[in-house]
């Protein structure tokens, strides 16, 4: 597909973890340097999000949690640390950040801004002002099934990822490597096709990441993995540079040092960065610290 050579000439990929403001350090970036971007800002809930550690084991009677087939697990919390999510000017936080996004994008290059139904749409008639409306590929909603049900409303159960383009004309989108998920009725599409399974859609149903989960990092907006996985395969290639800087529990480093991508992963939070660190030391990361 379009533009799939690599342009970093990088023959390993390498982490690097940046602990700091990250508009100061976007600003201090030269242009086009990433072909990928994935950031997961603060949602806006206007309330505070807690990051807990936990250390979860299986346990045969009792246990404080259930995971798949019913097997019981017992968690005891090694740390707890909280921040706010709130902002009385969203747009006013978030989108000289997009700004300077847009600068160090590659000619080439795919932005991804994952957020809630709440902000969304703000955040899309911005994207639309900085980029030009063709630039706008797909609105991808993120849908699972977990957790608990209101009794007020329809229950809340997805997210939305806005994927733009730098040039419409010209954007990194490799057919070959998405992955391929079972067909719902796979008796009406013969067994060669079903056996193959198809290509997703815009809506991607994959379940959050479960408590008893080894990929569990116990920070409160860790991403699925394989969400990550799936834009990095198919928006960037092997020797890519991806940059996330809203990088949190560190999803997106994982994502592309798994699949031959470098990556640099910015946050504020001193504590996302040392999950980061044990996270990723399968990876070997270089950390850095920036005013």
């Amino acid at each position: 597909m379009r533009g799939m050579a690599n342009r970093t000439g990088e023959e390993t990929a390498s982490v690097r973890i940046v602990e700091g403001d990250n508009l100061g350090f976007l600003r201090g970036e030269p242009d086009g340097r990433y072909r990928l971007i994935y950031v997961d800002p603060p949602f806006n809930t206007g309330s505070r999000r807690e990051l807990r550690r936990l250390k979860t084991e299986r346990v045969e009677e009792g246990g404080d949690r259930t995971g798949f087939g019913g097997k019981r697990y017992r968690s005891t919390e090694l740390s707890r640390e909280s921040y706010g999510d709130r902002f009385d000017d969203y747009l006013g936080f978030l989108g000289p950040r997009l700004v300077e996004a847009a600068r160090v994008l590659d000619d080439d290059g795919s932005l991804f801004v994952h957020l809630d139904p709440r902000e969304s749409h703000y955040v899309k008639v911005f994207l639309d002002e900085l980029f030009g409306r063709a630039s706008f590929q797909n609105e991808i909603v993120w849908a699972y099934d977990y957790g608990g049900r209101t009794k007020r409303r329809w229950p809340a159960k997805h997210d939305v990822i806005l994927w733009y383009a730098k040039d419409p004309g010209n954007f990194v989108f490799d057919y070959d490597a998405i992955d391929r998920i079972p067909y719902m009725a796979p008796g009406l599409v013969g067994p060669e096709k079903a056996k193959r399974g198809k290509t997703p859609t815009d809506v991607w149903w994959q379940t959050i990441v479960p408590p008893a989960s080894r990929e569990r990092t116990g920070y409160p907006t860790q991403k699925p993995l394989a969400v990550l996985e799936r834009i990095v395969r198919v928006h960037s290639a092997p020797g890519d540079v991806v940059l996330d800087f809203f990088a949190g529990s560190g999803t997106t480093g994982e994502a592309a040092a798994r699949n031959g991508r470098s990556s640099v992963l910015v946050d504020s939070n001193p504590d996302a960065v040392r999950i980061m660190e044990s996270r990723l030391a399968f990876a070997n990361p270089t950390i850095v610290s920036v005013g």
